[in-house]
């Protein structure tokens, strides 16, 4: 598979690739002990969710997680401030000629970077209204939230078909699919379906961190593989962020990603497998969030199709285990184990593919 609309150099190696990681998860433990701090101070913490997606009491969630009310949420700006500052600093290091190129690069990290600030910003504003609503109004209603998140795929759709000319999308084993102008809305899908996925699996301690470290470890891999070794560091700068917040987010967790980083972070990790045209893969490398947001699906079909007959005890799946009495800790180690064996999968077929 050649990928020809994104320029392969500079080179990093991979040390260097590595040393960034490192960077922004010694960075991230720093300014975590101030951020949380900030949060508290500020009484930015977590409502108990009154009700489900469909309106209904959310009796199962508020059994479980009753004792986390007030937990400092909004620490996904915790996690892309890292990635920002790390970007930014190889950029300073770069102008001063200590290094010879920094991350900051138009071809491999503007757009991911654009992606993951943008909807970090959607995520916090929604965040920041479900924090002072009290559990009265649940953040942004659906549609402006929709509607930001469709505008700000839709740009980088607009950009990929009209500006890198790219219509089409590798079939691993078998080649490259043309979609023409159907690539667009196939883009959009993949970024809004991304974040949301993300968004709804982010319902435990540690859950959404851990597997997000799994999959952009995973992209890292396969952009390296690919010659694209800025999206790699970039990738492992996500990996460095996200680990330094999942040091306090294990549980019992010192404070939560919130939508501000869930959104970000799955629309981040959408946009780098069309950038490395793994589309395909993603399911593998994300396959967790991919079952949890299929199980939000069948709950609510089911509800609505057979007169409030549930197929799951609560939905998102973490939920349903959470009800059988896994134990929050375990259901999170097992969907961990789940996640890395499918995302080592998605790498082996991305490789061969």
């Amino acid at each position: 598979m050649q990928i020809d609309f994104i320029p392969v150099r500079p080179d990093i190696p991979m040390e260097g690739i590595l040393g960034y990681g490192f960077f922004t998860f010694v960075l991230g433990l720093i300014l975590t002990p101030w951020f949380i701090s900030f949060l508290r101070r500020n009484k930015l913490g977590k409502q108990l969710r009154v009700e489900t997606v469909d309106g209904r009491e959310a009796t199962v969630f508020r059994q479980y997680h009753k004792d986390k009310f007030g937990t400092p949420t909004m620490g996904g700006l915790l996690i892309w401030g890292s990635i920002l500052c790390t970007v930014l600093f190889s950029r300073s290091l770069s102008y001063f000629g200590v290094l010879e190129h920094s991350l900051l690069q138009r071809g491999q990290v503007y757009l991911p970077l654009f992606i993951l600030l943008s909807l970090g910003i959607l995520g916090g504003i929604d965040d920041y209204l479900n924090i002072i609503g009290a559990g009265k109004k649940k953040g942004l209603d659906w549609l402006p939230k929709i509607t930001f998140l469709l505008a700000i795929s839709l740009f980088g759709a607009l950009w990929f078909y009209f500006k890198l000319g790219i219509d089409e999308i590798h079939v691993p084993f078998w080649g490259d699919l043309r979609l023409g102008w159907m690539y667009i809305p196939v883009f959009v899908f993949i970024i809004a379906g991304t974040a949301n996925a993300v968004n709804v699996t982010d319902g435990l301690d540690g859950l959404a961190g851990g597997l997000l470290v799994i999959a952009f470890s995973a992209f890292g891999i396969l952009a390296y593989v690919e010659g694209l070794s800025v999206l790699a560091a970039f990738c492992f700068v996500c990996v460095g962020g996200i680990a330094a917040f999942l040091w306090h987010n294990v549980p019992p967790a010192l404070f939560f990603m919130g939508d501000t980083g869930a959104l970000a972070l799955g629309g981040a990790l959408g946009v780098i497998a069309l950038m490395i045209d793994q589309m395909l893969v993603l399911p593998f490398v994300g396959f967790v969030f991919l079952i949890e947001m299929l199980s939000v699906i069948i709950q609510l079909t089911s509800k609505k199709f057979r007169g409030g007959k549930k197929v799951f005890r609560a939905a998102p799946i973490h939920h349903h285990f959470e009800a059988l009495e896994w134990g929050e800790s375990k259901v999170t180690m097992r969907l961990w184990i789940i996640g890395a064996f499918a995302a080592f999968l998605g790498v082996v077929i991305g490789i061969l593919g």
